[in-house]
């Protein structure tokens, strides 16, 4: 073989490699909260294709517990090798249904989010313990087919609310871009509670005013978390002004 084979030869062998190694990191699945949208993780995708992982950011129809869990179920299913499952909010209540049957998930992280059991919902959890300020900061419900409501916080107050620690100019940006979630997606009381069988880690802001950071905690308890992550004066959206501490407690839960 002469020398310019050998070199390309080489070089394709190194790529294989390359391309092998990464293919042994799991697919990191991100799904968004009420209120917010896909684009609220960007940050923690940033950390994330950097270090070589693949990472899908699945939209959350946020139109009740078992249609949303389908949706990204069906994302899911889709990719093979193993999956790390991260929920915001909402998005908690979501992927622990989601997981529920899919063979793939070999861990969820919790990002300042909900965990129920089967037979709770997102509103029970949200009243458990007090100190959320979220009710009287939604806007009048939206009327939709069926006798169904979308809720929204009122733009005014969704900086201090639900992003007191970002930038005001992008949190009233968020204000006006944010999803609605349903009232029947809040009340429908959970079917499935995965965090029971798949290993979970969790991280959220000691300042949240949307979820109880009690409640939190308490949530991570009963799940047995492999690591619980707290960060000072963080706000509900602990993703976006806190991204690397995000991403690395995901990091960790792919390297277990």
């Amino acid at each position: 073989m002469n020398k310019k084979a050998f070199a390309f030869a080489l070089a394709f062998s190194l790529t294989g490699l390359t391309t092998a190694h990464a293919q042994t990191k799991p697919t990191v699945v991100l799904v968004h909260g009420a209120f917010a949208d896909s684009s609220s993780w960007n940050g923690v995708v940033a950390d994330l294709t950097r270090d070589g992982y693949h990472v899908v950011a699945a939209a959350n129809p946020l139109r009740g517990v078992a249609n949303d869990a389908a949706a990204v179920r069906t994302v899911i299913n889709a990719i093979p090798g193993p999956v790390i499952l991260v929920g915001h909010s909402y998005g908690g209540t979501v992927i622990s249904a989601a997981a529920d049957g899919a063979g793939n998930v070999k861990a969820l992280v919790y990002v300042a989010a909900f965990a129920p059991e089967v037979g709770e919902s997102t509103f029970d959890l949200t009243g458990k313990f007090p100190g959320s300020t979220l009710p009287p900061t939604l806007d009048k419900p939206v009327d939709l087919p069926g006798g169904v409501h979308d809720l929204y916080i009122q733009q005014d107050k969704f900086p201090a609310q639900f992003a007191a620690d970002v930038p005001l100019a992008q949190a009233r940006l968020m204000a006006v871009a944010q999803r609605p979630l349903t009232d029947a997606a809040g009340a429908e009381k959970a079917v499935a509670a995965s965090w029971k069988t798949i290993p979970s880690w969790w991280v959220y802001g000691e300042a949240d005013r949307n979820i109880p950071p009690a409640a939190m905690k308490w949530m991570a308890d009963r799940a047995k978390a492999k690591k619980v992550v707290t960060v000072p004066g963080a706000s509900h959206v602990v993703m976006i002004s806190h991204p690397h501490d995000v991403s690395k407690l995901i990091e960790a839960a792919a390297a277990n």
